[in-house]
């Protein structure tokens, strides 16, 4: 069981490396990029074509990257926006990681790049593991899916510094409890931000998109409780091992291999792979804090 933890807290190591990397060439290039989780389903592809669509409009330099296990169909969606749009197939992995899209953006991603839209797989388990070298993480959860869903997942919620409820053009007919939502979002991440939406009415898509924006000025995210406790159970379980092999790895480097698809220009590979993880670290400006390096 200890050997287990290692690989796994070794897996997580090397991601975080990759992470704090990628968020210096981000920084470097003037580029933020926002990390979109959810689960299938949740209508985070059709808001992120409405946020596309209006930053093009208002001239805000902006791209997309999608993950899927496979087709690239959002990728073909969201290119109608205008905007460049890279697909990522995964293969199997339930998640993205920082070395996967760092793969994809290096000789693809535009000079002068100021909002990058990275669309995770749906999945609401995986993904709040891994940081992608984020400055703003937004969990998603629609009003069909339940008002107990910040309860049921609680670190993907934990761990946002921003909810999103999406379909809000619906709620009435669905019987969605609004307050009860968000009496479960205070109980896992006290103090974050919550916007409503509909990708059907546009409410709340410009509020979004102004959300974005105020944090690539550099106005200060939320800081989730959940991430300084995440980040001080790393250090406290720091064995020293280093990267390590995962179980289900095929070249031991914790990135796995894959292939990697591209909507308006632009060559790389991508990762592939079957993980199952359960348990979150924090969150990147957390991560990014304690190494002295918060964006």
């Amino acid at each position: 069981m200890c050997r287990t933890v290692d690989l796994h807290q070794a897996v997580l190591a090397r991601n975080d490396e990759n992470a704090l990397a990628l968020r210096g060439y981000l920084g470097d290039r003037g580029t933020v990029a926002v990390n979109l989780l959810s689960s299938p389903g949740s209508g985070k592809t059709a808001l992120l074509e409405q946020l596309l669509e209006r930053a093009v409009a208002a001239g805000t330099p902006a791209a997309a990257v999608t993950a899927d296990l496979a087709t690239e169909n959002d990728a073909t969606r969201l290119a109608r926006s205008g905007a460049p749009v890279q697909q990522i197939l995964t293969d199997g992995l339930c998640h993205l990681e920082a070395g996967m899209l760092r793969r994809r953006l290096e000789g693809w991603l535009p000079d002068g790049t100021r909002l990058l839209f990275v669309e995770n797989v749906g999945n609401l388990v995986c993904p709040a593991s891994y940081d992608l070298g984020e400055t703003l993480r937004i969990a998603l959860a629609s009003v069909t899916e339940g008002e107990d869903k910040p309860v049921k997942y609680p670190t993907a919620f934990g761990l946002a510094q921003l909810v999103v409820i999406t379909k809000t053009d619906i709620a009435d007919a669905v019987g969605f409890d609004r307050e009860a939502f968000l009496r479960g979002v205070e109980q896992v991440n006290p103090g974050v931000p919550v916007l409503e939406t509909s990708a059907r009415t546009g409410e709340g898509v410009d509020a979004l998109l102004a959300h974005v924006l105020r944090a690539a000025d550099g106005e200060e995210a939320h800081v989730p409780v959940l991430a300084r406790q995440h980040e001080r159970y790393l250090h406290s379980h720091d064995h020293g091992d280093g990267p390590g092999r995962h179980a289900h790895d095929g070249d031991g480097d914790g990135d796995g291999d894959g292939d990697g698809h591209d909507h308006g220009g632009g060559q790389g590979p991508a990762s592939g792979g079957d993980h199952r993880h359960d348990r979150a670290p924090g969150t990147a400006p957390a991560r990014a804090e304690a190494r002295g390096n918060a964006p």
